[in-house]
């Protein structure tokens, strides 16, 4: 029997009862679940700046329920999923648990989310980005916007965010990853000061140049080589040229 029909067995009686209508959740509106979830972290504050991990309960986010994820701060501008909604699962089809946050984002973008997410937990503040994942083969264009919310692990310390990912359009086939639009962050005591989003010192993206001998011409290099370390900018002649034979016959 389906969920939608009552059973019709006794004689007279219609084969096919009244449909029972369940009330659904209608097509989904980033903008109030955005706005719903921010409420909603707003209301476990109680006078605090940052609400604990442990306040967030599943049947406060309600409607943003499979949205919504847990991250947890395991390095500087790095979080993973905690806990992760079922939407997140589609978006990404596959499990996130465990998964970091950046997975979701083209790797062009990581590196600005690691800076937005590092002002999350140090600030502490509130980040909204702005999403796009460009159309391909079996994925049409795809928008997407996150919010994320810090909150206080057991130990007092802000490790932990509560967040949620909202799209508008056809998934698709995923994994679908996205690039960052725009960002904005708050801090959580309104007129406190904004802490920007600032290159991380800790991207290991760029390398060093390659070290690279002096020119053989440049002489004045010699002067800053350290005792008894060769020039590298001399040639095997001009080492040889320096060698001194030291004898060890003392009666010579």
């Amino acid at each position: 029997m389906s969920d939608d029909q009552t059973d019709s067995t006794g004689p007279g009686t219609p084969q096919s009862g009244p449909v029972i209508r369940i009330a659904g959740r209608g097509p989904v509106q980033p903008d109030r679940i955005i706005a719903d979830l921010r409420v909603y972290w707003h209301s476990l504050r109680q006078g605090r700046a940052v609400p604990m991990r442990t306040d967030v309960e599943p049947q406060g986010i309600r409607e943003g329920l499979d949205h919504a994820f847990i991250l947890e701060r395991i390095a500087p501008g790095a979080g993973r999923f905690r806990l992760a909604g079922k939407h997140l699962v589609d978006v990404m089809g596959m499990e996130v648990r465990g998964m970091p946050l950046c997975a979701v984002l083209n790797p062009s973008s990581r590196g600005r989310l690691s800076d937005v997410l590092e002002t999350v937990f140090i600030g502490p503040q509130i980040a909204e980005l702005t999403l796009f994942s460009e159309p391909g083969y079996g994925r049409p264009e795809l928008r997407g916007q996150m919010l994320i919310l810090p909150l206080k692990s057991d130990l007092g310390d802000v490790t932990r965010a509560l967040g949620c990912l909202v799209t508008s359009g056809d998934l698709g086939r995923g994994p679908r990853r996205f690039d960052i639009v725009a960002a904005q962050v708050e801090p959580v005591i309104p007129g406190a000061k904004v802490l920007s989003p600032q290159p991380s010192r800790h991207d290991l993206a760029a390398s060093p140049a390659p070290w690279r001998p002096p020119a053989a011409g440049d002489r004045n290099r010699t002067k800053d080589v350290p005792p008894n370390r060769p020039d590298p900018a001399e040639t095997p002649e001009e080492r040889r040229a320096r060698f001194r034979v030291i004898s060890s016959d003392r009666s010579a």
